[in-house]
């Protein structure tokens, strides 16, 4: 892996999970996954957003921000660690949930509290269509994501690609698995190793693994 701490992003039943799982066991890498099972607010949420917007984009940010804080103190860059988010995510979903005054207020909380926390150096997005993304998340069967709108999902899918477009100090590889398992299909797999394991030379690229292009746009 060409980088030390890397992070792999994307919408709700992307696969990010199962890639970081992958990754660090390829190279060894410390793993550290996102504890959301413990947000109390989450079922209540996607019963009530309105209701619960606040409290569940806050209750993410401390959990997040406790559990990057225990890893920055073990030497983050030491050995490689692998993520299944990055801290900005919460930036993402608290654009996506909240109206513009509490949005302002959470902005300066994630300012106050990640200002000294490492980012990762390479951001992995791994992006599929809204209907594959529903199909994802009705087959994993979790009660309370089954009432999530294809509104929701395409407002999350364009702050992400707005926010990555413009993070700064991180590169970002966009990777189409619309038509790729990376699961089962381990050419797949290899071909997008062989590309992390290489220097990035762009800012924000994206790779299709059918053809192992770099470039482009994604949609």
């Amino acid at each position: 892996m060409h980088s030390n701490y890397l992070a792999v992003e994307g919408l709700i039943g992307a696969g990010k999970t199962t890639l970081a799982r992958r990754l660090a066991e390829r190279w060894g890498a410390r793993l550290v996954l996102e504890e959301f099972d413990d947000n109390p607010f989450l079922p209540r949420f996607y019963e009530e957003p309105e209701r619960y917007g606040f409290s569940v984009e806050l209750s993410f940010l401390a959990q997040r921000y406790h559990q990057l804080k225990r890893v920055s103190e073990q030497d983050l860059f030491a050995p490689r660690t692998i993520a299944d988010y990055s801290i900005g995510k919460s930036l993402v979903f608290a654009m996506a949930t909240l109206g513009p005054e509490e949005n302002a207020l959470f902005r300066d909380l994630y300012q106050i509290m990640y200002a000294d926390l490492a980012r990762p150096q390479v951001i992995v997005y791994l992006h599929l269509s809204i209907e594959q993304l529903r199909e994802r998340i009705r087959q994993r069967g979790r009660s309370y994501e089954q009432t999530i709108s294809t509104g929701y999902l395409e407002r999350l899918r364009d702050l992400y690609f707005d926010h990555l477009q413009k993070l700064e100090g991180t590169q970002v590889l966009l990777v189409d698995v619309q038509q790729i398992d990376l699961l089962d299909d381990q050419a797949a797999f290899e071909r997008l190793c062989d590309t992390l394991e290489a220097p990035l030379v762009d800012r924000v690229s994206t790779l299709d693994l059918r053809s192992t292009a770099i470039g482009g746009q994604l949609r």
